[in-house]
């Protein structure tokens, strides 16, 4: 199994130390497509049935509805219903992505479940009606067990399969997804934007690196590029924000290669945070922070860390 990063504090997965002082962990906060209107790409839950009352709108899975904001995923749109948890509470919904979603009894993608053609607009049955408690996006473009990607070092992959070891199951998830559920995780959303963009290509990259190399496999023999941990990345499906999404979209079209290759952009919380420290593949987590609120931009910093690299499109 290939080596990976082991950062010993990410960004907001733990309450990090530096200085004598301490940092806590930010507040959860809905992603930015959480708005309570069902727009294109979304899977929505409504709170009445005939898909009236307040909406809950949703573009990636949900094991656990009980997981965020800061108690539970809820209901957002105007209308009955709005401000309450969702979990045992929707009555229709209305999918809007270009995927079927699958609504389960239980937590953890589990029990009894209904599916929903894209584009369905339908009352939950007489099993699921206020008895939901978890949402898959099913159908995606490659199964897990087709291991190769579509990526290349000059193009970016379209999807990452990611290890969601808790659950014991491999997911595909569309590549610029998984980065924006990633970044509020390893970054902390209130330090400023050069910061958060310079943590937008590192987490990309890093990600793109594992997708092309990657040979790593479940004890059940699925193939995967990534762990959705800190032995990789912490990725969260639904933990996206505004201010870390905005970073994204503005690098989105850059990339850091070595040699005209792709690289492993690495990062700890400090300079001397981790024990396997190497100068030259590594990003401060904390130093893009003051960096940044130094004046410098993201493109400086990333060049003070990371040695002998081309930004570029």
């Amino acid at each position: 199994m290939p080596s990976r990063t082991v950062r010993l504090i990410s960004g907001l997965t733990a309450t990090m130390a530096l200085g004598g002082t301490m940092l806590a962990t930010a507040t959860p906060a809905s992603a930015a497509s959480r708005d309570g209107v069902c727009d294109t790409g979304e899977f929505c839950y409504y709170f009445n049935s005939n898909n009236q009352g307040s909406v809950s709108d949703f573009t990636t899975s949900i094991p656990d509805y009980s997981t965020t904001q800061p108690s539970c995923y809820d209901f957002k749109g105007p209308g009955e219903g709005k401000g309450k948890c969702i979990k045992n509470e929707a009555a229709s919904v209305w999918n809007r992505s270009s995927k079927k979603v699958r609504v389960y009894f239980n937590t953890g993608l589990t029990g009894t479940y209904q599916d929903f053609a894209p584009g369905a607009k339908a009352n939950l049955n007489a099993t699921l009606k206020n008895q939901n408690a978890s949402h898959e996006f099913l159908g995606s473009t490659l199964p897990p067990t087709q291991c190769k990607t579509d990526g290349t070092d000059s193009k970016l992959p379209t999807t990452i399969l990611v290890y969601r070891e808790s659950l014991n199951r491999v997911e595909r998830v569309d590549f610029k997804t998984y980065v924006k559920n990633v970044l509020p995780n390893e970054w902390v959303t209130s330090w400023p934007s050069e910061s958060l963009k310079a943590g937008a290509m590192a987490v990309k990259n890093f990600g793109w690196y594992w997708a092309l190399h990657s040979a790593s496999k479940t004890p059940s023999g699925q193939c995967f590029d990534v762990y959705d941990h800190t032995s990789s990345q912490v990725y969260k499906p639904g933990s996206a924000k505004a201010v870390t999404n905005a970073a994204v979209d503005a690098t989105w079209g850059t990339r850091l290669t070595r040699n005209g290759k792709i690289f492993r952009a690495q990062y700890c919380s400090t300079t001397t945070a981790c024990g396997n420290w190497v100068n030259g593949d590594w990003m401060s987590q904390y130093g893009s922070r003051d960096k940044a609120r130094a004046g410098w931009t993201y493109s400086r910093i990333l060049k003070n860390y990371y040695t002998g690299i081309v930004i570029g499109s």
